[in-house]
């Protein structure tokens, strides 16, 4: 089997795209080859790469292709989380599917469909440019229908009441691309955007904690990466200020599913993402500024109507770049192609 692997701006680290026609389709014969691959990885000084998606063309005709995420867990090497999606990775999953020849080459102007087995969501990948090293795309989670906002809130309510070292914290549980639970960094002792930023193993611990008492809230398991967690405050040039934790450490920028759900999320009465993003100066319907350690982006998110009131009907995220870097030969070490390998030790070292 050969492995891509692909960066997308943002990402805390390299995805490697894998042929799922190669893979086992049942969950445990599955984790079993994951488990294999993260240790052909290890070995070729990959280890760092944490993030798999295994592709296929796709089986539905509304769709290009057909996606399915796993998350590797630093617990051990057969750890691997596969209920969830992560958008940087459906964009590298996209650049690597062109390369290898499973979807037509890259052009600006071409529109991929990704269907997201792990979630069922509907992906819609824009090429804004396309060259020899990578894309960038404008990223669309569409509904294939308006979904009620309440459908979007785990809790069934927009604030939800967490206790966590001994402390309460109020905090809002929404579920768009990735279940998200998001927290006001002023109630955990942050005073503005650059302290957040700035901020250390305490407040990581503390989210840390808060995560897992909504996973416990929420019926997923404490060891794997489900809910994600942000910590948000009115940003300093408009918007929302995020700073959010990944696997296993902060995450440099913002998940792009973590995105879509904070523009879902400030589109929701009631909800803190709302309130905070009315504070930043936020105008509902115009694109959501979001400021994160990592820089800048922006996220629309598109309200329709359902038979139950105001719905979700798409949010988009644009200027995604995303960088092609190399394949490595996933089968014994001996067969390796030794540019394969420098290829994967060469990722290794700059990250």
């Amino acid at each position: 089997m050969i492995g891509h692997l692909a960066h997308a701006a943002g990402s805390p680290c390299p995805t490697v795209v894998l042929d799922s026609r190669q893979a086992p389709r049942e969950e445990g014969a599955l984790v079993e080859h994951l488990t294999a691959v993260r240790g052909h990885l290890s070995a070729a000084g990959g280890g760092h790469v944490l993030k798999m998606a295994l592709v296929r063309p796709a089986e539905h005709p509304m769709f290009d292709l057909d996606y399915r995420f796993a998350q590797a867990l630093p617990a051990g090497p057969d750890r691997f989380d596969l209920r969830g999606s992560c958008g940087h990775s459906i964009l590298a999953a996209v650049v690597s599917a062109a390369r290898c020849g499973m979807l037509p080459p890259l052009v600006r102007g071409a529109r991929i469909r990704v269907h997201v087995l792990n979630t069922a969501d509907s992906v819609v990948c824009d090429v804004e440019e396309a060259g020899a090293d990578g894309a960038r795309f404008t990223v669309s989670f569409v509904q294939p229908r308006a979904v009620p906002f309440a459908e979007l809130l785990p809790d069934e309510t927009p604030r939800t009441v967490l206790e966590a070292g001994g402390v309460r914290h109020e905090v809002s549980l929404v579920s768009a691309g990735n279940p998200y639970v998001f927290v006001d960094a002023r109630t955990l002792g942050i005073a503005d955007q650059r302290e957040l930023f700035a901020a250390g193993p305490e407040l990581f611990d503390r989210l840390v904690g808060i995560r897992l008492a909504a996973a416990e809230r929420l019926g997923l398991p404490p060891t794997g990466a489900f809910p994600k967690v942000a910590a948000l405050l009115p940003g300093e040039d408009g918007g929302i200020a995020a700073r959010a934790v990944s696997v296993p450490a902060w995450h440099p920028t913002l998940a792009l599913t973590g995105a879509i759900c904070l523009g879902a999320a400030a589109g929701i009465p009631g909800t803190l993402a709302q309130d905070i993003a009315k504070e930043g100066g936020h105008t509902p319907g115009a694109p959501l500024a979001l400021t994160t350690p990592g820089g800048r982006t922006a996220v629309t998110a598109v309200a329709g109507e359902s038979a139950h009131g105001p719905a979700l009907a798409w949010a988009t995220v644009a200027h995604k770049q995303v960088s092609f870097q190399g394949s490595i030969t996933l089968a014994p070490l001996d067969q390796r192609q030794p540019k394969e390998v420098d290829s994967c030790r060469a990722l290794s070292t700059a990250a």
